[in-house]
């Protein structure tokens, strides 16, 4: 049997591998970052701190519909003592700031956002007070000083970090960038990510299917993720299991990419070529990696790039692009990983593991009554890719664990909302 039949010598574990990943990520430089307009901001990478140009509100204004007037004319009213006021006018929302002046024993009609008068410190809500002849207000229920008030500068103050720089941009942001008249935002470049196919079986996706030829469906799934974790893929197609047109494709793809993913040929067949041609182009710094599924990935830098060396199935090549391409996509944008939502569940039936392998375990999570079952789907099998969609979290098995037992309690990540009973 040929020596790269044999297996692999040695494996790294997950842990030592995201270390020396770490040693490369702190080399990397940032992306640039471009103008885009807000509206078209969302998702993207804020390439910069953003600070709240003015106080929001800008002014005093009324947080309710009621009457406007000074907190301590009111303190002993109360229904069965009614305190009288003089009406002198009325505000609404968009009225001028200090149109209006009150003085003491006296009050002025509000509507919720409408600017406060002149010496008014408090709102009495309209239930509380009634207008029992024109111009004339009895208020019932006393109020302290700044009740029922927005404030100015309550939502935020002047130089106040609105935005900060690395924040992936959510609607929210959206809305208080657009309190401030802000039409255009910094954002951080995408990351261009090369993902070059390997496989004289492979063909292109909408290409006439023949005997023994299968659609690249690892590329569709890679292309999905990169743009889900906001980076730009550049196909660089498909590639035949020869080192020379690896190599030149490597090579090409490097020219005008950040980083690039292979797919396939990492393992240690007569046709896994790609590690080798990475060595040849610059070091692979890991290859074989202590995990299941996965166990070929590996990477390498080639003139200060990063290459990542996927397996050709699509649950591995999954596991292997979250653990090391996303951060590495997360980093050029110095953005970090939103927290996934995870859950406690009781596993439904005994799953085994390798000792020294890190597993990813597909999961389906249900909730039967006030508890959450795991019901395992598929350990091993990692070219299928329905465990994927019939999966709705991933169960890690730790190194040193052998696996779970039925009925034990176990922390899964999800990715998909929670399923229907299992018991219906």
């Amino acid at each position: 049997m040929r020596k790269e039949m044999e297996g692999f010598k040695t494996l790294t574990s997950v842990d030592k591998a995201l270390q020396i990943l770490r040693g490369i990520l702190e080399k990397l430089e940032e992306k640039d970052v471009v103008d885009v307009p807000l509206t078209e901001s969302l998702g993207r990478i804020c390439g910069e701190n953003i600070y709240a140009r003015f106080d929001i509100p800008s002014f005093d204004r009324s947080a309710v519909d009621g009457y406007a007037l000074i907190a301590e004319d009111t303190f002993s009213a109360s229904p069965s003592n009614p305190i009288q006021f003089k009406i002198v006018g009325s505000l609404m929302p968009g009225d001028e700031v200090g149109k209006l002046e009150i003085n003491r024993g006296e009050a002025v009609e509000v509507m919720t956002g409408a600017p406060l008068p002149l010496n008014a410190n408090a709102v009495v809500m309209a239930e509380d007070a009634k207008e029992v002849e024109p111009g004339l207000l009895e208020v019932y229920k006393q109020v302290h000083p700044f009740q029922n008030i927005s404030r100015r500068g309550e939502d935020f103050q002047a130089g106040k970090l609105v935005v900060r720089k690395g924040t992936k941009i959510k609607p929210w942001h959206i809305g208080a960038l657009a309190s401030f008249n802000i039409t255009h935002v910094k954002v951080f470049s995408k990351p261009k990510i090369g993902i070059l196919s390997t496989g004289s079986e492979l063909v292109e996706l909408g290409s006439e299917l023949k005997i023994s030829k299968i659609v690249n469906s690892t590329k569709a799934l890679i292309k999905a993720l990169v743009y889900s974790c906001g980076g730009e893929p550049v196909d660089l197609g498909i590639v035949e299991d020869e080192m020379k047109l690896i190599l030149e494709k490597i090579k090409n793809g490097l020219k005008i990419c950040d980083a690039l993913i292979t797919t396939g040929g990492t393992s240690i067949g007569k046709r896994d070529l790609v590690p080798a041609a990475v060595s040849r182009l610059g070091e692979v710094l890991v290859h074989g990696i202590a995990m299941r599924p996965g166990k070929p990935t590996g990477f390498g830098l080639v003139e200060g790039k990063p290459v990542f060396m996927l397996s050709g199935f699509p649950v591995a090549a999954l596991i292997g692009f979250n653990l090391f391409v996303k951060p590495t996509i997360n980093v050029l944008q110095r953005t970090v990983d939103e927290p996934a939502p995870k859950i406690i569940g009781r596993l439904t039936r005994r799953v085994a593991s390798l000792t020294g392998m890190r597993s990813y375990l597909r999961v389906k999570v249900s909730k039967h009554e006030d508890v959450y079952l795991v019901e395992p789907l598929r350990l091993t099998g990692s070219g299928l890719i329905s465990t994927l969609t019939e999966a709705n979290g991933i169960l890690v098995i730790p190194e040193n664990m052998e696996g779970y037992e039925e009925g034990d309690e176990v922390e899964v990540e999800l990715f998909d909302p929670v399923a229907e009973s299992l018991m219906a």
